[in-house]
């Protein structure tokens, strides 16, 4: 009766984790995840919300883009960025991805839906960040310059929103105002992200004993920073 003492506590254990499951309380994947990963999730999960509210308000604030799309609305011009498969890849970018998208977005020659390259670009550059992944486990590595980086590319890419103008003087795409009304919340979203990436990258560098290398750039001068995709076989 002793030797079956062990088996029966497994099989009692197994019964309660089956249970907490069916009713709501657990979900077995959390056995795969350490603390990092379940804040890593957070994160990613912020920064997805983060760049539907942006697309939301930029076609708000640029109803243009979408029409110049193709969409019958706004939340369908949104939902394509979201919803295309492979992950950031919109048809007309062609082979562009990345931050290589951000700027095309902002170009003054480009004809395309602006909003919708903009987004896409940002999205391929911290989907690579986060190594091509939507959920963490025990066995995932993040890198914490990725992240790092990415936070810096974000920064660059919202001054570079903020100051891409056309021939006649005009935003390319409009974002934040200062008159007649104030808006910055354009600003205070990309500043969520970027105090996201940021805060995470430096969860990820204590914990993995890595260091950071910081980067010092000019905003008027500063060149994206490297944020290398993860290989995929497609």
């Amino acid at each position: 009766m002793a030797a079956m003492r062990p088996l029966l506590l497994a099989i009692v254990a197994l019964l309660a984790l089956a249970g907490c499951a069916a009713s709501g309380g657990f979900e077995p994947g959390q056995l795969a995840k350490t603390d990092i990963d379940r804040v890593a999730d957070a994160h990613r999960r912020e920064m997805s919300a983060s760049l539907r509210l942006l697309a939301e308000k930029l076609y708000r604030r640029n109803p243009r883009e979408w029409r110049k799309g193709g969409q019958p609305s706004a939340e369908a011009a949104v939902g394509r960025i979201f919803d295309t498969w492979p992950p950031w890849r919109l048809p007309e970018l062609g082979e562009k991805h990345g931050t290589e998208v951000v700027l095309l977005a902002l170009r003054e020659d480009y004809r395309g839906d602006r909003v919708a390259a903009f987004v896409a670009g940002l999205g391929g550059m911290l989907h690579d960040a986060f190594n091509s992944k939507n959920e963490f486990f025990v066995i995932d590595d993040l890198d914490p310059q990725r992240l790092y980086n990415s936070a810096r590319n974000v920064e660059i890419a919202t001054w570079k929103l903020t100051h891409a103008r056309g021939a006649d003087g005009e935003p390319l795409l409009f974002s934040n105002e200062m008159a007649p009304v104030q808006n910055l919340s354009f600003e205070r979203e990309f500043g969520r992200m970027i105090g996201n990436l940021d805060l995470l990258s430096r969860v990820v560098a204590d914990k993995t004993n890595r260091t950071i290398v910081k980067a010092i750039q000019s905003m008027a001068t500063a060149v994206f920073l490297p944020v290398l995709p993860v290989p995929t076989f497609r």
